[in-house]
Parts: C-alpha cells; sequence; structure tokens
C-alpha cells in the first residue's frame, strides 16, 4: 500500500489583498479545480461546508470572526455539490470535510438527505464513485442556534461547554442508527446524563450543580444530572429503506476517543486529524483505533485517517532549487498571517513560523523530503493548495507540480 493523495477544497470567499471574489467566481474556480483534480489523479476531492454567513453573524453581540471580510466557505450542502461534480468528472470521489450534522434539521434529516443522495448517485454511476462523508458538530456554535442547539436553561448555560459534546455524541447515534436503517424513537437513544468526570475541575462540577439545585428546587447530594432530549420522536424510520451504504464511506472531525468509539459502535467511521497533530498522537490514534473500529468495514489501516496539509509549492524553472524555496516560503507566510490576522484579529509570530513548518513548502524536491521526513509511506493526505489564495491558474499550477514532479517519487 502506497500513499494516498486527496484534496481540500475550501471555496473560502475571504478578502485576499484588498480583493473578493464574487460567488460565482469562487464556485468557477472550484469546478476548475476539482475537474483538474480529477485529471491528476487525486483520488478524493473533500469540500469544506459552511452554514450561515459570517458576514450577517458579526451584526450580533457574540460575532465569532469579527474581523473576518467575507465568507468562510460557500458550499452548504455537499450532496447538491457532488451531483453535479459526478457529471463533470470520471473518477474522484466527493467528500465533506465536514457536513454539521446539528443544524439544519439535525441527525435524522441528514440521514435522510444522505439516503436519498445515495439512492439517486446508484442509478447514474458506477459503484466504484464514493460520497466520503465527514460529519460533525460544525465549527460555530451560531450555525447550530437557530435550530435549537443552544442551552435552555440556566443549568445548560453553566454546563455548556461539557454538554455541547454531549449533544453530538447523541447526535451521531441517531444520525449512525437512522442511517443503517434501525426503526428508533428518542427513548432508545443513549440519554445525556452530566457528571463530574465531563469537567475539567471540581470548580466547574460544583457550578453546574448550585446551578441546577438552585433552579429545580434540589436538596439532596447531586452525582448525575439528565439532560432532555434536543430531539423528542416517536419511531421513526429514515427512507429510502433500500439505499446502498456501499457508495458511502465515513469519517469523524472529532478528535476525542469517546467520539470515535461512539461512532464505531454502529458503523465503520474513519478520523480526520491535522497535520499539526504532535505524531505521538497519531500513532496513539492509530493503535487505538484497530481495536475500535468498527468490524463491517475490516481492517484499520492508515488511510483511514485523512489528514491535512497545507502545500505552497514554486516550480519556477527559470530560478534555481533555494530561489523557489524562499519564494513558496515567503507565500506560506503571507497567507498565514493573512488569514490568522482574519481570523483572530492578531498576529502570533511564533504560531506562524508553526503554521508554516507543518505546512508542504518549496521547491517540489524540497516537498519531496519534507514529506518523506513527516508522514509514513502508508498515510493518506488531504493536500490544501488554495489557501488564502483566489488565484485560480495559480493553484491549478501548485496542483499540476505536486502530482507530475512530487507523487510519482513519494
Amino acid at each position: 500500500m502506497s500513499m494516498k493523495f486527496d484534496i481540500f477544497l475550501s471555496i473560502c470567499q475571504n478578502e485576499v489583498d484588498g480583493h473578493i471574489p464574487t460567488e460565482r467566481t469562487m464556485f468557477e474556480n472550484f469546478f476548475s479545480q476539482v475537474k483538474l483534480a480529477d485529471d491528476l489523479g487525486f483520488k478524493t476531492a473533500w469540500l469544506a461546508e459552511t452554514h450561515l454567513s459570517c458576514q450577517v453573524q458579526k451584526r450580533n453581540p457574540a460575532a465569532v470572526i469579527p474581523n473576518f471580510k467575507g465568507e468562510i466557505g460557500l458550499n452548504t450542502d455537499v450532496l447538491q455539490l457532488a451531483h453535479l461534480v459526478f457529471s463533470q468528472t470520471k473518477q474522484i470521489n466527493i467528500g465533506s470535510a465536514i457536513r454539521n450534522i446539528l443544524c439544519n434539521g439535525g441527525p435524522l434529516a441528514h440521514a435522510e438527505a444522505v439516503k436519498t443522495f445515495l439512492t439517486l448517485h446508484s442509478l447514474h454511476h458506477k459503484s466504484d464513485r464514493l460520497l466520503e462523508l465527514g460529519f460533525a458538530a460544525g465549527r460555530f456554535p451560531f450555525s447550530n442556534r437557530p435550530y435549537g442547539i443552544k442551552p435552555r436553561n440556566k443549568t445548560e448555560e453553566v454546563a455548556w461547554p461539557a454538554l455541547n459534546g454531549r449533544i453530538f455524541l447523541q447526535a451521531t447515534e441517531i444520525f449512525l442508527r437512522a442511517l443503517k436503517g434501525e426503526v428508533i424513537a428518542s427513548k432508545d437513544i443513549t440519554p445525556i446524563e452530566l457528571t463530574r468526570p465531563l469537567f475539567r475541575s471540581d470548580e466547574d462540577w460544583n457550578k453546574v450543580v448550585d446551578t441546577f439545585k438552585n433552579e429545580f428546587g434540589a436538596s439532596d447530594p447531586i452525582d448525575a444530572i439528565p439532560i432532555k432530549s434536543f430531539w423528542d420522536f416517536d419511531e421513526v424510520g429514515v427512507i429510502p429503506f433500500d439505499a446502498p451504504l456501499d457508495y458511502l464511506r465515513l469519517t469523524i472531525g472529532a478528535h476525542w476517543a469517546e467520539a470515535h468509539e461512539t461512532a464505531n459502535r454502529y458503523m465503520p467511521c474513519g478520523v480526520f486529524n491535522l497535520s499539526i497533530t504532535p505524531p505521538e498522537v497519531i500513532e496513539a490514534t492509530h493503535k487505538r483505533m484497530k481495536e475500535t473500529y468498527h468490524k463491517d468495514g475490516g481492517e484499520w489501516t492508515r488511510s483511514c485517517m485523512p489528514r491535512t496539509v497545507l502545500v505552497f509549492i514554486s516550480d519556477d524553472p527559470q530560478l534555481s532549487v533555494e530561489e523557489n524555496n524562499k519564494i513558496a516560503r515567503k507565500k506560506a507566510k503571507a497567507a498565514n498571517e493573512a488569514y490568522w490576522s482574519a481570523i483572530q484579529g492578531t498576529i502570533d509570530p511564533k504560531k506562524i513560523e508553526m503554521a508554516v513548518d507543518n505546512a508542504l513548502v518549496g521547491h517540489p524536491d524540497q516537498v519531496l523530503e519534507q514529506m518523506k521526513e513527516r508522514f509514513d509511506p502508508e498515510d493518506r493526505l488531504m493536500l490544501w493548495f488554495d489557501f488564502n489564495n483566489h488565484n485560480n491558474e495559480d493553484v491549478c499550477s501548485s496542483m499540476k507540480s505536486f502530482m507530475e514532479k512530487v507523487s510519482p517519487k513519494v
């Protein structure tokens, strides 16, 4: 088995050098890049997914990225985009990185949408064209709040940092059990219960207990606090029942072990990770997943963990290798400074240097050496070429340089 190369396409409509492209231009660039990725032999195109406008959200008191100009992403539904991409390409798979299963109706609605997609997809495409569905709780809470995923009382408000993760675990159970065809009611789902181990300190736990006592008049010692489900439903079955799950591969976008174990209790689920994750954490996750991975998925392999990596490649034949290396590093530093300044409102030089060092940066020969040093020969990489870059020609050129001059030598 050899290293696998996927591509990550952000469709991020942010300001770069004072310019924000139109939505139409962003989607035109996307289709240009995904069709080229298909021709070049990338295995899967992972598409970022975003919900509700960041710019409109900035008008509210709790703006999450007040300095960001533009939209963090324009793709709101990978299933609709996938139909179009499959019709215009020959072999590439389509993935979501990630699909938020809390918003837009919650886990039942998403299970139904995925099963409908798989059914329609099976009517028109060969079985080797897969939907690689990455799912999680979403990056920004404001995307979930309009759909009721927010504190409903004072106890939940105080407990929210811990409760939020439990809600996602419950959504994961509902989503996967519905997806695999089970007939379920909310009473069949593992209930949410808050206990001391879920909190970082005794102080945090005691605040929640005191709030619960004051709010609900409890007086006895509290060891656990039950939380009413955010989804209340009688027995349901998600149609189409005969949706062909052979076309589907699942990857969970959560970093903690309990989420991986919960998902794999019901269906085989891979795990996303980042290039900045320490090597010891990567290896520990692989070791643990060999035991956790659902038996229906077969043996766990390193390709079950796609890892996002930024790529800044310079391949000007008129320049020396060293000159290309300097140009690529300068581009990587500028892109990271601009992006993180927009996200956080400030620049941390150490964080920028770390981000550049974790990227693949330089002439193709240097990028090749970096890959050999940092990655296992059987790893699976999600290569990100369009980071803070709206120059479609430049992005496509970088994609070609990598697949023609780096990939064959790995």
